[in-house]
């Protein structure tokens, strides 16, 4: 059965009247390039997370469904691991577990070359 509200392809289509753009030159308003903060400089002040991963392990989803309060999870890593620090997933740091006045604590001991920015690709 046929759409009633279907068009045929054959059907007259509606006339646009199609204009270039007149685009006017961009000119620079505000303070100088040389006297504005650096995109970096405006950041300084943006909260990021880092994150520290201790270690892992590998369960069955049998052994992970017979977890329970007081479980034990054995990890792969021994103490004295480096531990990456990540931002959003990329590592830029490792270091090793400090204990900071009953607190966990990372003690930085590499920090990794940054990545080639954008403008050098």
């Amino acid at each position: 059965m046929a759409n009633p509200q279907a068009t045929s392809p054959t059907a007259p289509q509606p006339t646009v009247d199609v204009q270039p753009a007149v685009l006017e030159p961009l000119e620079s308003q505000g303070p100088s390039a040389a006297s504005a903060p650096t995109p970096l400089e405006a950041l300084r002040d943006v909260p990021i997370t880092i994150t520290a991963q201790l270690g892992h392990t590998v369960l069955s989803i049998g052994d992970l469904l017979k977890l329970g309060p007081g479980a034990v999870l054995e990890l792969e890593e021994t103490v004295g691991t480096p531990v990456e620090l990540t931002v959003r997933g990329i590592p830029f740091a490792r270091g090793e577990i400090v204990v900071v006045n009953d607190h966990f604590a990372v003690r930085i001991t590499r920090l990794h070359a940054p990545p080639p920015s954008r403008d050098t690709l």
